[in-house]
């Protein structure tokens, strides 16, 4: 979901074919270039479909004016290296971009956007943005960069059919760590044919293994009051915490004891697809620690239709590893509109932002996108809520989430975070022998801005 390493070579051809095949956002003034994150599933099209509608009204509201929508499709590695090859030249930097929150403040400090504070002074609907999609697109300098367009949470799906035949109940609320792996072992034992737990791992996973796996664990050792990743007062990262070597011992346990997938496939780079595309509807996998957003692949004309997801998926949150408070646990993010620095049209920009975020718009997207709303009026407007069924679920785990610390050294401490999971998955290495590594790895990728509790 998140970045991987790139070869050099990859990175020049890109950066070769983008030059190649654009204009430069300033050819003419007229015209805003809009640039997005297009599935590599051909068959999905919300995000297409969204913005033609969004055009449409555009052009219909600024006469004169046109959109060109410039999709990139490519997996969420490549989209971030495209992207910011196209955002270093005026000649390629597109009018407006489609940023994730964990790149943000790492494209912040390259330069490559412009704050949008100006703009949101003056524009009402700003005030219907929540604080925390809010903080999650500022800058270390307090200026804002994006435009939230909803954000995500995480639980656990599972599936009542394989809970059925193993004598597990329909209504499934595990309290702590050891409920969940009890689960996966009586699915183990008495429903062969089945993975009975799914936590995403690896290097080839990218931002999924570090966000759905190992943060889902790791925000879960402690009460919840501070950050297990990053020490806000010190401004430093935590290494060698007991929480990191228990996530660990999770990760390791799923494959050890063969709960999880085979190790080859865990570590297939498309096996999210197989994942929401085959083994949950076809009640092959029990449980799955995954996101709010996976109906947004089973809707009409997805291509992956399956109409009674929700009478054969159950939902459960997170538990916290002993049960302590807060008892549940989850993991937010999402994606921001942001304006690049070089952008030719930034005025043009930000009036197609204000286009696609009215209240109208924004809740379309939110339930089309299977996305959590992160605006108040639509948050709280019954059609939002009742449109989808684990919209409410989803909805009321923002009580409890965490956002990650998405500082300039984020991508590669995730990375690091994804390589120690691998080591443990694998069995190339032992816990604590991957948590070492990954302690020496952090003082690196952060200029030994570490801290040890």
């Amino acid at each position: 979901m998140r970045p991987t390493a790139v070869s050099i070579v990859a990175l020049v051809t890109a950066a070769a074919s983008l030059t190649a095949c654009s204009g430069g956002s300033g050819s003419s003034p007229d015209t805003v270039k809009v640039s997005f994150k297009q599935s590599m599933d051909n068959s999905v099209k919300v995000t297409d479909t969204y913005l033609a509608d969004i055009k449409k009204q555009f052009e219909k509201e600024y006469p004169g004016k046109k959109v060109e929508l410039v999709p990139i499709k490519a997996s969420d590695a490549d989209y971030y290296t495209k992207l910011q090859q196209m955002l270093r030249s005026p000649r390629t930097a597109p009018d407006l971009v489609y940023e994730d929150t964990f790149l943000i403040n790492s494209d912040i400090t390259s330069g490559y956007l412009k704050p949008l504070d100006p703009y949101l002074a003056k524009w009402p609907d700003w005030g219907q943005f929540i604080d925390t999609a809010k903080s999650a697109a500022r800058g270390e300098d307090g200026k804002t960069y994006g435009v939230p367009d909803g954000t995500d949470t995480r639980g656990l799906w599972f599936d009542k059919r394989v809970f059925a035949k193993a004598g597990l109940p329909a209504d499934w609320q595990p309290k702590n760590w050891d409920d969940v792996l009890a689960a996966a072992r009586t699915i183990k034992k008495k429903v062969p044919g089945v993975t009975p737990l799914n936590v995403y791992t690896g290097k080839a996973a990218g931002e999924t293994a570090s966000m759905q796996g190992f943060e889902m664990l790791l925000y879960g050792t402690n009460d919840g009051t501070s950050d297990p990743l990053y020490d806000k007062t010190s401004k430093k990262w935590i290494a060698g915490s007991q929480g990191f070597k228990d996530a660990l011992s999770f990760v390791e346990t799923v494959y050890k004891d063969k709960l999880g997938p085979d190790v080859s496939d865990a570590l297939d780079p498309n096996y999210r697809n197989t994942v929401w595309g085959e083994l949950m509807p076809q009640g092959k996998l029990g449980i799955n620690l995954d996101g709010s957003w996976l109906p947004q692949s089973w809707g009409k004309g997805s291509g992956h239709e399956w109409p009674d997801w929700s009478s054969r998926l159950g939902l459960a949150y997170m538990p916290t590893q002993h049960g302590q408070a807060p008892g549940k646990v989850s993991m937010s993010g999402g994606w921001t509109w942001a304006v690049p620095a070089k952008a030719g049209n930034p005025d043009l920009a930000f009036d197609f932002v204000k286009t696609m975020q009215t209240k109208a718009n924004a809740e379309k997207w939110y339930i089309a996108n299977s996305g959590i709303a992160v605006r108040k009026d639509v948050a709280s407007d019954p059609s939002y809520t009742s449109a989808q069924p684990g919209i409410r679920f989803f909805t009321g785990l923002v009580a409890s989430t965490h956002y990650r610390p998405a500082y300039t050294a984020y991508p590669k401490v995730s990375t690091a975070i994804q390589e120690a999971m691998e080591s443990v998955t694998t069995g190339d290495a032992s816990v604590d022998k991957a948590a070492s590594q990954y302690d020496a790895n952090l003082k690196d990728v952060t200029d030994g801005q570490v801290v040890t509790p």
